[in-house]
């Protein structure tokens, strides 16, 4: 048998299993556990799987797992919620943690009320914008320019890495946008080596931008932690927006800040437990 708790950030669920030494559970096949945990006709529902496992350079490693299998490297959303899954459960006492990722180490910055923790303010690191390193196919030495045609459609991208890789273009209303039709194919363009996320941005004004997303690996979800550090780097890099933002998701409000300072992006949002299970290793 297997415990696991269900939780989400803005809408953007996941399963998460305590998979440190002490719990003494034992996972096999993550990438196929994470397919089954994910449908939501069959299995729990969500859209993947996030692991906390021991760390030898944090308190604490997050593995991720889209809804199709496959691992990435960082989820915002995911994030925010491990860290109230630990200190929650008393794994930790302090409200000042490190998570280790496939992205790097991140600092988590708990907001606790009333002995539970209901926001988190999370050190995303320095935005990456060299186009081999995001990846991303172009001769730019920052990528304003992406000029992709798509069902009979043109967009001009920008594109940012926040540890995973990130498409951004404008549109004029992102509600009535048909994501599904453009998302799942820009998402596999040749232009991203690893595939990309695909953001698509209403510019409400400096301070404010509304964003939906395709995520690699998953489709379209509520919410886009990363996605929305990479919409306010390239929506300030174009001059859109200040560097301090709202960005506006489908499942809530998300406070990102391009600090001057030092260079970090810096996301706050909250983090939301739904239910505990147990899964029959069956």
């Amino acid at each position: 048998m297997i415990k696991f708790t269900k939780m989400h950030g803005l809408g953007n669920d996941y399963v998460y299993i305590d998979a440190t030494a002490k719990t003494g559970q034992k996972l096999e096949n993550e990438s196929s556990l994470a397919r089954f945990v994910s449908d939501r006709h069959f299995g729990v529902g969500s859209d993947g799987l996030i692991l906390i496992c021991d760390s030898d350079v944090a308190d604490f490693k997050m593995r991720m797992f889209n809804y199709d299998g496959s691992e990435a490297e960082m989820c915002g959303n995911g994030i925010r919620c491990v860290g109230k899954f630990v200190y929650d459960k008393g794994m930790v006492n302090r409200d000042l943690i490190t998570i280790e990722t496939l992205a790097g180490i991140k600092v988590l910055k708990l907001n606790v009320v009333n002995g539970k923790v209901e926001t988190v303010r999370v050190d995303m690191g320095e935005p990456i914008l060299n186009p081999k390193l995001i990846p991303v196919v172009s001769e730019e030495k920052i990528v304003k320019n992406l000029n992709l045609d798509v069902e009979g459609r043109s967009f001009k991208f920008s594109c940012v890495s926040m540890g995973n890789p990130h498409a951004i273009t404008i549109v004029d209303n992102v509600k009535d946008f048909e994501l599904d039709k453009f998302g799942k194919t820009l998402e596999y363009d040749s232009h991203f080596p690893k595939r990309s996320n695909i953001e698509f941005i209403e510019l409400v004004d400096k301070a404010h931008i509304k964003m939906r997303v395709w995520e690699r690996g998953a489709g379209e979800t509520l919410a886009c932690g990363t996605g929305a550090c990479a919409s306010a780097v390239a929506c300030n890099f174009n001059g859109y927006t200040d560097r301090k933002v709202t960005v506006e998701l489908l499942g809530g409000n998300l406070e990102i800040e391009w600090s001057e300072k030092d260079n970090h992006v810096y996301m706050t949002g909250p983090a939301t437990t739904v239910f505990e299970g147990v899964l029959d290793n069956d």
